[in-house]
């Protein structure tokens, strides 16, 4: 495995770790649908790989203002760990702009 600074908790490929710091610089970069392509991409090689799934999240919450979208994501987050308490949190910030 690579260098990486954090518990790589999901086991994820040294290829998936690259490809999800490279869609979150292009996050922090701005370029928004560069990084949406890359995490759906993502997303069809693991269709449960939380990681990719919370990082949707945050880009369709936080970037993009899509809530439903993102509220979509965290609730597969939490469908598949339902102890997870950041996601938790970010679907219940959203669920607030869909009333």
């Amino acid at each position: 495995m690579g260098n990486y600074t954090f518990d790589n908790t999901y086991n994820l490929s040294d290829t998936q770790l690259q490809q999800l710091d490279e869609a979150e610089e292009l996050m922090l970069k701005g370029a928004l649908g560069a990084a949406e392509s890359m995490l759906l991409s993502m997303l069809k090689g693991d269709e449960e790989c939380i990681p990719v799934l919370s990082n949707l999240g945050h880009l369709y919450g936080r970037h993009l203002s899509e809530f439903a979208t993102a509220v979509e994501y965290y609730d597969r987050v939490l469908a598949l760990e339902p102890d997870n308490a950041w996601a938790r949190d970010a679907r219940r910030r959203y669920l607030r702009y869909l009333d």
